[in-house]
Parts: C-alpha cells; sequence; structure tokens
C-alpha cells in the first residue's frame, strides 16, 4: 500500500495570529537526522495528534510524531479557543446519525470532553489561560432561540447542567442588547489555543514521545507488518499509524479523507480599558451566535476583543470580511466603536456532511481521524486519546466512532465555493447597510 504526496500550500498568515504573537508554551521538537523504529507513529500535531502521542508515551509505547510545519500550525492554533461540551448538532441528531448505543457513547464521551482538556492543562501546568466560567450559544433572531429552545431541551433531558437564559438575562451576561437569549453551559470555558496545543506537546515529549517540527511525511506505505513513513530527513517505521492531520494536509493528500474546506477567520483588538473590559463579558464566557454565516467573540486573558466569522481572509472576499467585522463590533458593543483591530487571521475547518467526526481504518493498524467541524479542541482532545488506546491495545470498541474503510464527501469544491460566497456576499451587504 503506497500514498503518495500532493503538495498543498501552507496558509500565508500564520505569523499575524494573536495566539501566536501571546502563547508562552514552546514545544521543543527534537532534530531528524536518522532513521527510527517505534510504536506508533503519529502524523500531524495538532489537538489529536499531540493527545494521541501524550497518551502512547504515557503507556510506555515508542511513540514519534511528524509535523510539517510548526506544532500547532493548522486549525489548533488559528480558531477562537472555545473548549466546547458536544458537538454542532444536538443529541437527538448525533443518535440519529450514529444509532442509540453509538449515538449514547459519542454524546457521553464528548459532555466531558471539556473535563478532560481542563485536567490535562492542570496535570502538566499547560500555560494557555484557562477559564472555566462556561459559554453561551448567543441567538441571533426569534428563529435561533427556538433553536436554542430544543437543544436545552434535549441537553437538560439528558441530565447536562445547561441553563436557557432570557434575552435580558443573556444581555446582561454578554454586555449586549443584539440578542433574544442564550444557553449557557458550565461545563465549558476558554483557553488559549495554541499554548494548549504545544502544551500537550511538551508533556508527550516529557513522557518519552519524539517530537518532529518541519518534517513532512512525503509517502506512507505498509509491507511485512510495518509501516514506513519517508520524510527528506529520514524514515520512520511504526506497527501503527496515527494520521490527525484534519484539514491541513501537507503531504498525504491521497489519503486525506473528504471533507468541505470551510474558512474561518477573526480580528482581535488591542487590549481594552479596564473600564471597557468592565462592560463586555464580565463572566468571562466564550460566544457564538445561532447565524448561518456564524459569529464567536471572547475576551483573551490580557483584555484583547476577539471576533471572528465564515471567511477566507486569503481570498476576494477579504474587503468584505474586514468591513463587515468592523461594523459588527460596533453593532454588538456600541461601546467598542472606533477600535483598532490589531491582528486578523483565518484557519481551515474540515466539515463533514452530518457534522460529525469520523474515523478511517486507513490500513492495517493505522487510523486517521477528521471532520471535528469547527469543535476540535475537545472532541480532538479525545479523539487522539482514545485511537491511541484502540490501537496500543488491539481494541477497536475503545475508538469513540466506528472506524469505516472511507469516507466519501459529494461536491466539495462547490460547496466549498458556496459557503466562502455566501459569507462574502453576506457580509458585503450587512458591511453596507
Amino acid at each position: 500500500m503506497i500514498r503518495e504526496v500532493a503538495r498543498s500550500p501552507p496558509l500565508s498568515d500564520h505569523n499575524k495570529t494573536l495566539w501566536l504573537k501571546t502563547c508562552r508554551e514552546k514545544a521543543e521538537t527534537r532534530p531528524f537526522t536518522e532513521g527510527a523504529t517505534v510504536d506508533l507513529a503519529v502524523i500531524g500535531g495538532g489537538y489529536t495528534g499531540c493527545s494521541a502521542a501524550l497518551t502512547a508515551a504515557q503507556a510506555g509505547a515508542s511513540v514519534c510524531l511528524l509535523e510539517a510545519q510548526e506544532i500547532g500550525y493548522g486549525g489548533s492554533g488559528r480558531n477562537v479557543g472555545l473548549a466546547n461540551a458536544g458537538l454542532w448538532v444536538p443529541p437527538e441528531e448525533i443518535r440519529a446519525c450514529l444509532g442509540q448505543d453509538a449515538g449514547d457513547r459519542l454524546i457521553s464521551l464528548l459532555a466531558e470532553a471539556p473535563a478532560d482538556v481542563f485536567a490535562l492543562i492542570e496535570r502538566h501546568g499547560i500555560a494557555c489561560d484557562p477559564v472555566r466560567n462556561g459559554t453561551l450559544h448567543c441567538a441571533h433572531s426569534t428563529s435561533g432561540l427556538r433553536d436554542l429552545q430544543v437543544r436545552h431541551e434535549q441537553l437538560a433531558g439528558m441530565g447536562a447542567p445547561v441553563k436557557l437564559l432570557s434575552g435580558e438575562q443573556a444581555a446582561h451576561r454578554i454586555g449586549s442588547a443584539a440578542f433574544h437569549g442564550a444557553l449557557f453551559d458550565p461545563r465549558a470555558g476558554t483557553i488559549q489555543p495554541l499554548g494548549y496545543v504545544r502544551g500537550l506537546a511538551r508533556a508527550a515529549a516529557e513522557a518519552g514521545a519524539r517530537i518532529v517540527s518541519h518534517c513532512p511525511v512525503e509517502k506512507v506505505q505498509h509491507g511485512n507488518g510495518m509501516w514506513t513513513l519517508e520524510t527528506h530527513q529520514g524514515a520512520v517505521r511504526a506497527k501503527s499509524v496515527i494520521q490527525a492531520t484534519n484539514a491541513y494536509h501537507q503531504g498525504l493528500q491521497a489519503s486525506a479523507p473528504a471533507y468541505v474546506p470551510v474558512y474561518y477567520f477573526q480580528f482581535s483588538t488591542a487590549p481594552l480599558s479596564d473600564n471597557l473590559r468592565a462592560t463586555i463579558l464580565p463572566g468571562g464566557e466564550g460566544c457564538w451566535d445561532t447565524g448561518l454565516i456564524m459569529t464567536s467573540f471572547r475576551m483573551d486573558a490580557e483584555g484583547r476583543f476577539v471576533i471572528g466569522a465564515m471567511g477566507d481572509l486569503g481570498q476576494a472576499g477579504r474587503v468584505a470580511h474586514t468591513a463587515w467585522i468592523r461594523r459588527k463590533l460596533t453593532e454588538l458593543f456600541p461601546q467598542l466603536a472606533g477600535q483598532s483591530l490589531s491582528d486578523g487571521w483565518h484557519g481551515r475547518i474540515a466539515m463533514t456532511s452530518d457534522h460529525l467526526p469520523k474515523i478511517t481504518q486507513i490500513g492495517p493498524n493505522a487510523l486517521s481521524a477528521h471532520g471535528f467541524s469547527g469543535r476540535g479542541i475537545g472532541p480532538g482532545t479525545v479523539f487522539g486519546r482514545l485511537m491511541a488506546e484502540s490501537l496500543l491495545q488491539d481494541e477497536p470498541s475503545l475508538l469513540p466512532v466506528p472506524a469505516v474503510p472511507e469516507h466519501h464527501e459529494s461536491w466539495t469544491s462547490l460547496r466549498r465555493a458556496y459557503f466562502e460566497t455566501g459569507a462574502a456576499l453576506t457580509h458585503l451587504i450587512k458591511a453596507r447597510f
């Protein structure tokens, strides 16, 4: 079995992310100048890959993680930093897609995902500004509020400690009167996302894993019961492989499962004055809304307001996205009118049609995970851990979802264009009125 390389260009705005500028964690990587033979080879240094490497190394396995760029270069270092419980879709839709038993297992695992994340942060002393004060899913319209009411009913019926807030209650918590209500989830919180993934990589290295950056895998093949991963720096032989590249397949494009690439951008202000900070999210929650072209916002540890939405800053829609975000900022929080935006960046999300993550069996003792659909922090951490445990113990029942031989998505390029065009047009129109 041979999987050839097909290069995808790296995103150009990596050095512009707020998270890179404020990250205090350093992932010590080792130079890779000769071959290695390990129990587990991991491709990709994001949440899933670093969680898998940490889990396997702590279990006593020999591990080598290969990252094409830097640790956290992809979505793990570009996202909003909301450590949420569950997925985008409500519980009943998960059960409808996976069946009762498999659905209940995934729901239960991901309900505990924020607890897993914050426990790892505490255990390994990860410097990522963790704040576990919950998140607010904000109703942007009356239809959005009805959606939240359905989600609340399903989640509360399962015992989740969620609370549905009225418009007035939401305004008090958010500092904005723009929403019709909100769903508060106290299980969740916010983190500095790049700090978290680099902290996982550091912890994995301290446990004995070999972490190698700037080392794209160029070919993967299986023979005589072993995998061989070829890089320009040398080859790694491994009993098992985890491909954890999600939406970032620099190399190994041929083995990438199908998904719809959706782009999401963010901007941040300079640190706000104490007076302004006191009027916005005084409880420290992270937020996102129910809009089809979703908006997210939060404060970072130093008082910067971070706001984002669907869209690609590297394409023609950049002007529309930027103009819209300035207007949206003032619309939500009039007290921020005139605030300059000091940093702007974007990232790529691997979206699946049912918005559920997938695990594919890419060969003997080899798994690939993708499709977190914008919910990478908790699910990526959980999936990485359980994939490593499953391979090391040769026990497929440990996986969070059953592995499939392959995953297909239709019309991915057209759907990607549809999302970006829709976002650009929405932001262009709303930026003018």
